[in-house]
């Protein structure tokens, strides 16, 4: 089921079109990547999602309904922070709650099981401003998502976060994903996309430059190499232009050929193979040859 569409989507700002016809769709039970270099259009989208901003062209719907009438099902974790410092840590959640109509008891029993999943379980009557920055990042992470949102939007979540607390929030993360949340992550961290993401989407300039499953674009950009470890003596092989030896591990480079033919004519010239690894390109390399490419003709 598709929660989110956004159809020729177009906003300009003092002539400069800071998203340019973009289209997307994102499902129900996915996590969804939207990445882009700084000024591609990222926030910009998010916000009209948001129904901060309104589109100068085309269409947005989100659970079917334009972005403003959707607002209390959406959970929106900006890049800028909004927490009340002067208040209690319960205190705080329960304002913000309420704003989303979520009543007093609710919140106290969906809040105290949130505040544990990430460390945060004895700091409920504790000032906001007593709290670290990663301890906020994670009390602002579970603001988010305590109203119990269908759509949740999370803008630098792992921001100013150490590596236990990284890895508490995307085990909230992928838990929201098991329990059919639609999550849209916009981030810098390109480690984080590749594990967590089903699908991206990469803009630049305001425009669509990659989209679609995250193991697709993967494979699509990946070098004709292979990784084969074998104890025999690899003498010339049909499509393979370049050969590599490292010990018993060579790397192949190959022309005209896929793969699984290659596999195919190594067990037929009994080849004994004791590993075999297509090589892949880190998310990092392709987003930043795409940009480039796209920026330098």
């Amino acid at each position: 089921m598709v929660v989110i569409q956004v159809q020729d989507m177009t906003k300009t700002f003092n002539g400069l079109r800071a998203v340019d016809g973009l289209s997307l769709e994102v499902e129900q039970g996915e996590i969804f990547g939207l990445l882009g270099p700084n000024g591609a259009g990222k926030t910009t989208t998010i916000r009209i999602i948001m129904d901060i901003f309104k589109p100068d062209e085309g269409t947005v719907r989100v659970l079917g309904q334009p972005p403003g009438m959707a607002r209390e099902h959406i959970g929106y974790l900006p890049e800028e922070r909004g927490l009340y410092r002067n208040l209690k840590v319960m205190e705080c959640l329960a304002y913000l709650a309420a704003l989303k109509g979520v009543n007093r008891s609710q919140t106290a029993q969906r809040a105290g099981r949130l505040l544990a999943s990430v460390g945060l379980e004895g700091q409920a009557q504790n000032k906001v401003q007593a709290l670290s920055k990663g301890m906020q990042q994670k009390l602002q992470f579970v603001a988010t998502i305590l109203h119990d949102p269908q759509v949740i939007i999370l803008d630098e979540p792992f921001q100013g976060l150490d590596p236990i607390s990284t890895e508490q929030i995307k085990g909230l993360i992928t838990g929201l994903r098991e329990e059919g949340k639609a999550i849209v992550l916009s981030t810098h961290m390109m480690n984080q996309v590749e594990r967590l993401c089903d699908r991206i989407l990469l803009m630049n300039e305001g425009k669509r430059v990659l989209y679609g499953p995250l193991e697709e674009i993967k494979r699509r950009h990946a070098p004709h190499t292979v990784q084969l470890r074998t104890p025999a003596t690899l003498e010339a092989l049909p499509g393979v232009a370049c050969v590599q030896r490292h010990g018993d591990t060579f790397t192949l480079t190959l022309e005209g050929i896929t793969p699984q033919e290659l596999l195919r004519t190594l067990v037929e010239r009994n080849i004994p193979v004791q590993a075999f690894e297509v090589a892949t390109v880190p998310l990092e390399e392709i987003f930043i040859s795409v940009v480039k490419e796209r920026h330098y003709g």
